[in-house]
């Protein structure tokens, strides 16, 4: 098969994908040239700057392990994945299944793709829901139907927002969209999120990162420090050992410890709504 017969309807492949570069980096076949090219100027830029975006790929989905595992043996049965990206080994209801028997999980993205690859996936798991939706719309999302009809959101749940908010270039939006999710997070539930991390970075490579997802339609690129980063968790509960680099996120770990916030890369943690 060649890589124009894999192209779904509506699809341009010419067009780089957010999604499919993510699957280039987790080392996935779900992508193509145009994803390759892009990821591979993201891969030289980290490497200017002293890190590896297929090492912080691999890592950030690896904290999606622990923390749903985490949240899964805590007693939570309920996940809604948003932005959920192209399917790869270890989805969430896969994880979760793996801990907790009879866990639900919605997935939501607004990518046509992803769609298709992920209802393709799930097909045929009761307990398992691909829904569109746009993360700039958590509201509509958490008032879908299709998300209700799924998930009992009067009980807890958790709401994982990996690596997506950095596509939300506005500071005041990307704020507003984390306030609302805490607003509907009722007692016990949980807040996953991950989030590119300016570090020591210069502008121009910052800006360099921007120009490549500049053409792949995501809308924009923002890296952020880690007071944003954390705001977003404002009036949670951290769990583990905080907002820390996402390699060393993990539920044992304690707060306070010696963590690297001065390479760039990716934050990430975990908060649940006080009981």
């Amino acid at each position: 098969m060649t890589e124009a017969d894999r192209v779904p309807p509506g699809i341009d492949p010419h067009v780089p994908s957010v999604a499919r570069m993510y699957d280039y980096y987790l080392g996935g076949r779900e992508n193509f040239a145009a994803d390759r090219a892009a990821a591979e100027q993201m891969i030289e830029l980290g490497r200017r700057m002293g890190n590896d975006a297929r090492e912080i790929a691999l890592a950030n989905r690896a904290f999606l392990g622990r923390a749903v595992r985490m949240i899964a043996e805590s007693g939570v049965r309920q996940f809604l994945d948003i932005g959920a990206g192209l399917p790869t080994q270890d989805n969430v209801h896969q994880v979760a299944a793996r801990h907790v028997a009879g866990s639900r999980v919605v997935y939501v993205d607004h990518d046509p793709a992803v769609l298709v690859h992920a209802r393709a996936l799930v097909a045929g798991l009761p307990d398992v829901a691909v829904v569109e939706g746009d993360l700039r719309n958590p509201g509509a999302i958490l008032d879908d139907p299709a998300v209700t009809g799924h998930l009992d959101l009067s009980q807890p749940y958790a709401v994982l927002m990996l690596a997506v908010l950095h596509f939300v270039p506005d500071d005041a939006e990307a704020a507003g969209i984390a306030a609302l999710v805490r607003e509907r997070l009722r007692p016990g539930c949980h807040l996953v999120l991950s989030h590119l991390y300016a570090g020591n970075a210069t502008e121009d490579a910052a800006r360099a990162g921007r120009q490549v997802y500049a053409g792949t339609g995501a809308g924009g690129l923002a890296t952020r420090g880690h007071d944003q980063i954390a705001a977003y968790f404002d009036g949670l509960e951290p769990l583990g050992p905080g907002v820390v680099p996402v390699a060393d996120w993990a539920p044992e770990a304690a707060p306070g410890g010696a963590y690297d916030l001065v390479r760039p890369g990716i934050l990430a943690g975990v908060g649940r709504a006080a009981r």
